[in-house]
């Protein structure tokens, strides 16, 4: 598993994770009926974990299709996006 974000981004996600499992533990425990504060603390935990491994499974889905394509072989490896037509 290659490293895939700085130690800046890292930081912030550790302090904004341990922001957030703070909250959420201070409301589950004067509210434990409700099922959100949970959620919230998974994804808190997740977002710690990310910055102590500094490894975002998003940022590397990101990378991996991204297209770093020469200009001749632009067609055979570039992902097609259609756009979205609402009506």
């Amino acid at each position: 598993m290659k490293q895939n974000i700085g130690i800046i981004n890292a930081m912030i996600r550790i302090t904004c994770g341990f922001t957030m499992l703070a909250w959420a533990t201070a409301n589950f425990s004067r509210k434990p009926w409700r099922e959100s504060y949970i959620w919230v603390m998974m994804l808190a935990a997740m977002k710690i974990a990310e910055g102590i491994v500094r490894f975002c499974p998003v940022v590397a889905l990101f990378e991996r299709y991204q297209c770093h394509c020469d200009s001749n072989n632009e067609n055979e490896k570039a992902i097609p996006i259609e756009p979205v037509n609402p009506s």
